[in-house]
């Protein structure tokens, strides 16, 4: 069984230009309720992923340029 570190992680600034932290931390949201439901913080990986997938999702609907 994993152990689970009591250190918290400030999410780290989001990689794409024109994205903050709020736009991520909202899709994040979307896409991993059931996790921050409960108050636990994303992981680096479940971060960066929700970051790429709204940054496709936003190229795919002509909201975001790079």
């Amino acid at each position: 069984m994993k152990k689970r570190s009591g250190h918290l992680i400030d999410q780290p600034m989001p990689f794409t230009p024109g994205v903050t932290k709020a736009m991520v931390r909202e899709h994040a949201f979307k896409l991993y309720r059931d996790k921050l439901a409960r108050h636990r913080p994303l992981s680096l990986e479940d971060w960066v992923l929700a970051e790429k997938d709204m940054v496709s999702t936003r190229e795919t609907e002509g909201l975001l340029t790079r």
